[in-house]
């Protein structure tokens, strides 16, 4: 067994789960973020039967990414946690308080659905922006002695990280702007159209001052981008190519492509922040071989792994076979 580098089959497996959550989830995430500019409650309820059928089963992928980590790379929770307790908290009841408003919106009376609606709001919204700032976070690094967090428990909430919190909310809500254009006909249609134009150029902004900032924050981003002329200046010119035929496609009002340019878009900046910060995994200073549990731990539990990721793989293909096609105001998933 000493020809495979287990840490590597695993670090290639949790980066593939947490890129599979952020394209999945983050539409649904965007959907919410939306929610109070839709043009009616007709509207929103389209918008929220495009993915009550689908947000529950894009959620496995967070779940097998955090315990794919914990299991592979125990240093990361032993520092993460700490460092990021008010992050993840707030991520979590963000989770919460979405989930709970997908079934109890569509129960409730006229005159309090307002508050069902304000609750998908804001639980997507807090989830979003602290996903985003615990990202943020993770390009600063943390303060570290031994292996163990010495930093203070705000030390992740810093101007980068809500500049970058807003960013991914930004993002996922171009994300769900599309999602609505594949999805949906007619009034919420055209609004999403709109809006989605709007959304690209401030996504656009956003990751330009986020890409700005990020080498003053973190020296070695600054090395590994500046340093030297190398292939990694394809991603960007990648994430550009797709920004590009994105606002081709809502010119041309065609109703599939803004959401696989979308998904590129996302894809390449999210590969880009992996190359900035490979191989370190707990930064500033720990790499995945640091971090890693032991071979034959490893060993074991990529075998239950291996076994659940296809079964994980078919399910989410079938679900989204299923619930294929336009949603319409009068054949809704409640």
């Amino acid at each position: 067994m000493e020809m495979f580098d287990f840490t590597l089959i695993w670090a290639a497996l949790i980066g593939f789960g947490i890129m599979m959550y952020i394209l999945l989830d983050g539409f649904d995430l965007g959907v919410g973020i939306l929610y109070p500019f839709a043009p009616d409650e007709a509207s929103r309820d389209v918008m929220m039967n495009s993915v009550a059928p689908i947000w529950d089963g894009n959620e496995t992928w967070l779940i097998m990414g955090g315990a794919g980590l914990w299991a592979a790379f125990p240093l990361v929770y032993s520092v993460f946690l700490p460092a990021l307790y008010i992050g993840v908290f707030l991520m979590l009841a963000g989770l919460i308080f979405r989930g709970v408003a997908f079934e109890f919106r569509f129960k409730s009376s006229a005159k309090t659905r307002r508050w069902w609606n304000l609750s998908f709001f804001l639980g997507s919204s807090v989830a979003s922006f602290a996903q985003g700032a615990v990202v943020g976070a993770y390009i600063q690094g943390f303060e570290t002695e031994n292996k163990v967090f010495v930093g203070g428990a705000l030390d992740w909430l810093t101007p980068f990280t809500v500049m970058t919190g807003f960013g991914l909310m930004a993002g996922y809500a171009l994300l769900g702007a599309t999602w609505v254009i594949l999805k949906t006909e007619g009034e919420v249609r055209t609004w999403a159209y709109g809006i989605a134009n709007k959304l690209l150029w401030l996504v656009l902004a956003v990751f330009l001052a986020i890409s700005v900032w990020t080498p003053t924050v973190n020296a070695a981003v600054f090395e590994r981008w500046f340093g030297h002329l190398n292939i990694i200046w394809i991603l960007p010119a990648l994430v550009a190519f797709f920004a590009y035929q994105l606002w081709r496609s809502l010119r041309q009002h065609n109703d599939t492509r803004p959401f696989v340019m979308t998904l590129g878009i996302f894809m390449f900046t999210y590969l880009g922040l992996v190359v900035s910060k490979w191989p370190v995994i707990v930064p500033p200073d720990y790499t995945l071989w640091d971090a890693a549990s032991a071979p034959e731990s490893q060993l074991f539990l990529l075998l239950g792994f291996l076994f659940v990721l296809p079964i994980v793989l078919a399910y989410t293909t079938w679900t989204y076979w299923v619930f294929r096609g336009k949603v319409r105001p009068d054949a809704g998933y409640h």
